[in-house]
């Protein structure tokens, strides 16, 4: 008997197995399904649509990030050209009037992705305490924008702790010494332990905790981590389990150009083949940022992304080529300086999109898109002709199967047994209607899409 399915799992579903006519010989076919069958039954895309989200760095409450960190970089990175920009002519603040004006269009639109909160933006303030500058009634109203307009489409990612200078957790002061070393976006510039990075991010979440802010997630700022890539990633696993206890820990760090895959990638796996496996999600972006640039200092080019009929762009590419197209900006890019010339190019990037992809695509934040990865990837999947049965170690909205010469094998309605109850599922003209509980013909294949449960579960088709 294979490992992860016992004899005793397979006689605690007969019941379920004769509902659905299956039969008592399930169980040695079950075994033989994985030598005898191949790639029968395939993992695919949500709803067999290409998953879309948007990420967006360097936003927090009220601060905005170009005008106060321009000046600290400046400071540590002298003769750097780009840093010597007029900050002080720029907007302090990105008020909450954009926020909310910028989410209830993504709202609307169904635009869900990756949205920072840095806890100590640029050294300003702490997000759980005071943000001098503003008052504290200011602050707790900022802060609660977030949670009831943002959170329920947008993960939440700390920025590490001020994405401007390294912080000595001892203290909660910055390094004295003020130079590229000791900036977060080059932090750190030797080798560091999983542990100390895990102390580093832990610090961040647990502000972010006391705002009441959930994380299952961190965004790194720039470089960080550069040159310590394996325990920078080791960390991320154990800083968000340790202060918020995430079931599939996940970070965005890179960007993938050209012809480079956009699929996340599972790192630092552990406990493979049991039900309760361990591992980290690397979950990257898929375009630079064109709407304005971290400092909100360029002019938008938002046809980069896609063109107002989306017939072009570099969405429309990862689009075309079927893997997670997710699009990245910086909050102060949007805002451009109050100009918000970023934020009204972005809106024509989404509707061209929607126009034409609206049936074809789903928008999703990044936590979704890391746990379908990591169920993909990890679900064991075994067929005999018609009946499969799946080891599920995470549960799984919209898990989508193609099942190949499923009509052939078949020919009936597709079964889930769920915990010995058979659910039946409902059949759909096409792909714009598959949904979980619902399957599809396609030729000879049956598309399948369901909600997973954590453990097993099988499916009779």
């Amino acid at each position: 008997m294979k490992q992860g399915i016992t004899r005793r799992d397979l006689l605690r579903s007969g019941v379920a197995l004769a509902a659905m006519g299956l039969g008592s010989g399930f169980a040695a076919g079950f075994v033989r399904a994985a030598a005898g069958q191949g790639n029968a039954v395939e993992v695919i895309n949500p709803q067999a649509r290409v998953p879309m989200s948007f990420f967006i760095d360097d936003s927090t409450c009220l601060v905005n990030m170009g005008h106060f960190c321009m000046p600290q970089f400046a400071e540590a990175s002298p003769t750097a050209k780009i840093y010597k920009k007029p900050w002080k002519t720029w907007p302090r603040e990105i008020p909450d009037a954009f926020l909310r004006e910028f989410g209830e269009f993504c709202a609307a639109h169904g635009v869900k992705g990756k949205f920072s909160i840095v806890p100590y933006p640029a050294c300003v303030g702490w997000l759980d305490r005071e943000l001098p500058g503003w008052s504290r009634q200011e602050l707790a109203a900022s802060l609660k924008l977030v949670r009831d307009l943002m959170l329920p489409n947008w993960d939440i990612h700390p920025e590490m702790i001020s994405h401007t200078r390294v912080i000595d957790i001892r203290t909660g002061r910055p390094m004295a010494e003020i130079n590229a070393g000791t900036m977060e976006n080059s932090y750190p510039q030797g080798k560091k332990s999983v542990d100390e990075l895990a102390a580093y991010m832990a610090y961040a979440l647990r502000i972010l905790k006391n705002c009441d802010l959930p994380c299952e997630g961190i965004t790194t700022p720039g470089g960080f981590g550069n040159g310590v890539n394996d325990e920078l990633s080791a960390a991320t696993g154990q800083a968000v389990r340790d202060v918020f206890g995430a079931e599939i820990p996940h970070y965005f760090k890179y960007i993938s150009d050209g012809n480079q895959s956009t699929r996340p990638k599972l790192e630092h796996v552990e406990a493979a083949g049991t039900q309760s496996p361990r591992v980290v999600v690397n979950v990257p972006a898929g375009t630079g940022d064109w709407f304005g640039n971290w400092d909100g200092d360029d002019e938008p080019q938002g046809p980069k992304y896609a063109t107002d009929d989306a017939t072009a762009g570099r969405m429309v590419e990862l689009i075309e080529r079927g893997e997670p197209a997710v699009m990245l900006c910086h909050w102060p890019g949007l805002y451009t300086h109050g100009t918000k010339k970023g934020f009204e190019q972005f809106k024509r990037v989404i509707r061209g999109l929607d126009g034409r992809y609206r049936e074809k695509t789903i928008w999703m934040k990044i936590g979704e898109i890391a746990r379908y990865w990591a169920a993909k990837e990890l679900t064991r999947i075994e067929r005999d002709g018609g009946r499969i049965g799946l080891a599920a170690p995470f549960a799984c909205p919209r898990f989508t199967l193609r099942i190949r010469g499923g009509v052939a094998a078949g020919g009936g309605q597709p079964k889930l047994s769920l915990n010995g109850q058979v659910a039946s599922m409902s059949e759909v003209v096409d792909l714009r209607g598959l949904t979980a509980g619902t399957w599809v013909r396609q030729r000879e294949d049956l598309l399948v899409c369901f909600d997973l449960p954590k453990g097993r579960v099988l499916l009779g088709v």
